[in-house]
């Protein structure tokens, strides 16, 4: 249990402008993780181990990617009571992502729309953080890296952006994640396409399976998906990731739709909207995916989860394993063991 409680927290973190206050957070929980200070949003870590794609999870509950892009912050995130935490989505080069403003809250719909744009330090900055990380893998924690292309990188040449991802982060991570369902980075979502796939996640396989018998651990890879596509589209995903031996599948990205935000503040910026407008059209996702894969294949689902209710439906829809982030937002750090135990109690 958080020493202060976020009900006291949230008021004056929503005065500030969502990024200063997204910063200063993190800034915060990077300076105080792994010392006494960390029992001020700490929470108890719920047993509820799992194995999915060969991995112990100590429970189901996992931090979306997205929230520490640098991954600065793993231990102090992992305090929360995460079985699993994912940092990224991290890129070659550095670069600064869209221009400000570009990330809005809509409260009455608990949600957020954010353009950032893969904002990141870049795969060496990364890399170096990540591997000052201890504490929460020493207790077991998995450590999912999310890997994307630079905004100046041309679509045709995704695949050697993504390539050199892998190699980065392949001896550090527990999962590699390939996010190809951003809306903020021009045409990334063509790559969701059939023959689009396919090419990626066959070069990717190859090189991860080189870079597996090299350092002898195998590496789990998942594909990080939009929840704005058609059925025959998720069919044909569901085909290429079997074909290509990727070993699960993330379901879902933000949403670029807005229907459940009409006329509200904000409703009109572009961006993909995250949070509880999003949970419908994450499940329908899951839904297919479970019918399209064979039983087992792993699905994590996230996408609107803001109560340990949610939680249960993701599994009930399908998913394995569920990752929160916007709910994070606006319940705060206790979401994490009130979803682990929710799920526990299945």
């Amino acid at each position: 249990m958080p020493l202060i409680p976020y009900a006291l927290t949230r008021p004056f973190l929503f005065g500030l402008d969502p990024e200063q206050a997204h910063e200063l957070t993190l800034g915060s929980i990077a300076r105080l993780q792994n010392t006494p200070a960390q029992l001020l949003w700490c929470g108890e870590r719920v047993s509820d181990p799992v194995t999915v794609a060969g991995l112990r999870f100590p429970n189901r509950v996992g931090l979306a990617a997205g929230l520490d892009k640098n991954g600065r912050c793993i231990d102090g995130l992992g305090a929360m009571g995460f079985g699993f935490i994912e940092v990224g989505t991290v890129t070659p080069k550095g670069q600064p992502g869209n221009d400000k403003p570009r990330m809005f809250r809509l409260p009455e719909a608990r949600a957020l729309i954010n353009r950032l744009g893969f904002n990141n330090e870049g795969l060496q900055s990364f890399i170096t953080n990540v591997k000052q990380a201890h504490s929460f893998r020493r207790a077991g924690g998995i450590l999912g890296l999310n890997i994307g292309k630079n905004a100046a990188t041309p679509i045709e040449n995704a695949a050697d952006d993504y390539l050199l991802g892998l190699e980065g982060v392949h001896p550090h991570a527990d999962y590699i994640t390939v996010n190809i369902s951003s809306p903020n980075t021009k045409n990334l979502r063509a790559l969701q396409s059939d023959e689009a796939l396919d090419a990626l996640l066959g070069a990717l396989q190859a090189r991860k399976q080189q870079l597996d018998s090299h350092s002898g651990r195998r590496v789990p890879m998942f594909v990080k998906i939009a929840p704005d596509l058609e059925e025959d589209q998720v069919t044909v995903i569901a085909r290429t990731l079997q074909a290509n031996g990727i070993d699960g599948v993330i379901a879902t990205n933000t949403t670029i739709a807005r229907d459940k935000v009409q006329g509200l503040a904000h409703a009109g910026e572009t961006g993909g909207l995250s949070g509880a407008p999003v949970f419908e059209a994450s499940n329908r996702v899951i839904r297919l995916l479970r019918a399209a894969l064979p039983a087992g294949y792993p699905i994590i689902g996230v996408g609107g989860v803001m109560s340990g209710e949610d939680a249960r439906a993701k599994i009930a829809a399908g998913a394995d394993l569920v990752q929160i982030y916007t709910g994070l937002i606006y319940q705060g750090p206790g979401l994490v063991s009130e979803c682990a135990k929710a799920l526990a109690r299945r």
